[in-house]
């Protein structure tokens, strides 16, 4: 696990892990564990969900492509992470299931969010048999469907991808809005890992430049982390025209920015250029 925080935004949330590898049926046995742990709330897929009721949050099957859904999943944008916190913060003292792919990802989730260590740390593999598991892994790989802790009406209210339908589960003496799950099929699938090679998107800024009528040439593109999106920046040369050099640095920045985070799924936090030369 990451190394804990000295002071904790939330020091006074109990914590749990339920830990998973993807399509196990995690989200299925959900609210079984939560109920055996006699948790208040349950963080699943960037969602802060209370006895079925999605209460803050955004799902990450919510966005269009995989690296904006697991950067959900993290709770890496700020005002996603601020309205989780701010409601945790109030409803202390609480307990919360964090719902996860693995370890890492549980430790990512508890240093964005601000909370302590998990008191214990759930396995699929003890609540779940491995037939129940086989099961649940060929059901996400043949349909393509994930199963979402809430209830129906509540997911159609959030989610972009298609309802495909739903199920109950009964428990005693409880609440039966807790017990209800809905199955969803996302826009995209969530198999493997991510990685976008920086020189990528270096290649997709400059082809948006060499073919930009006033862009003589690309002298250079460089791509950077930068918080928690990418910085590039450009050196290019200027063909005079219509547009002055100020208006074609706006214009294309507006085009490259728009154009690599709606590929990616990156925050561009800054387009860069300067005007290297002037051909005459």
């Amino acid at each position: 696990m990451a190394e804990k925080k000295e002071s904790p935004l939330l020091d006074d949330v109990r914590v749990f892990a339920f830990v998973g590898s993807a399509g196990t049926g995690k989200s299925q046995r959900a609210q079984l564990v939560a109920l055996e742990l006699g948790v208040d709330f349950i963080i699943d897929d960037g969602l802060l969900i209370r006895k079925g009721q999605i209460v803050r949050g955004k799902s990450a099957k919510t966005e269009k492509n995989q690296v904006r859904a697991i950067r959900r999943a993290l709770f890496e944008y700020p005002d996603h992470r601020r309205a989780v916190v701010e409601y945790l913060s109030l409803s202390q003292p609480c307990s919360v299931m964090i719902i996860a792919t693995s370890s890492g990802m549980v430790s990512r989730i508890l240093a964005n969010l601000g909370l302590p260590e998990p008191e214990k740390i759930i396995r699929i593999e003890e609540v779940s048999s491995p037939e129940e598991i086989s099961r649940a892994k060929k059901e996400r790989s043949f349909k393509g469907q994930h199963v979402i802790p809430v209830s129906h009406i509540q997911v159609r209210k959030h989610f972009a991808g298609k309802l495909v339908g739903r199920l109950k589960v009964l428990f005693d003496n409880s609440d039966s809005m807790e017990g209800e799950k809905t199955i969803v099929r996302p826009p995209f699938k969530f198999f493997g890992e991510v990685s976008i090679d920086p020189e990528a998107i270096s290649q997709m800024a400059r082809f948006i430049a060499e073919r930009t009528s006033q862009v003589s040439s690309v002298v250079s593109v460089q791509t950077r982390p930068a918080n928690e999106g990418i910085a590039i920046q450009m050196e290019l040369g200027y063909r005079p025209g219509q547009r002055s050099m100020v208006l074609l640095g706006d214009s294309l920045r507006e085009r490259i920015s728009k154009a690599v985070a709606g590929i990616t799924g990156l925050d561009v936090l800054r387009v860069d250029i300067s005007f290297v030369g002037v051909e005459i």
